[in-house]
């Protein structure tokens, strides 16, 4: 079986502010993580990314707050997406 692209959107969540969501079904989980998604959930805000969940090879599922990097717990690819939501009204409202 070779990658599958499950899923890529564009999101415009308000003026200069997008998200964009990319996650694809991999044959063999990505190093680090223990599921078969390979994904990047990121948010841009006037061309700088200000929140990204990612599992980079090696690194495993974490997320990216600004300029610091958590781990993320991933449970279900649609509690991840749930969390990334959260975390993106969270920021709209600090912003």
């Amino acid at each position: 079986m070779k990658a599958r692209l499950l899923q890529r959107n564009e999101v415009f969540v308000d003026q200069d502010l997008w998200a964009e969501i990319v996650v694809w079904v991999v044959p063999t989980s990505v190093r680090g993580s223990e599921h078969e998604y390979k994904y990047r959930f990121a948010l841009i805000d006037k061309d700088r990314c200000v929140l990204r969940y990612d599992n980079e090879a090696g690194k495993g599922d974490h997320k990216h707050l600004s300029e610091v990097e958590v781990p993320y717990v991933f449970r279900t690819l649609e509690q991840m997406q749930d969390d990334f939501w959260i975390d993106v009204e969270e920021y709209r409202r600090r912003r």
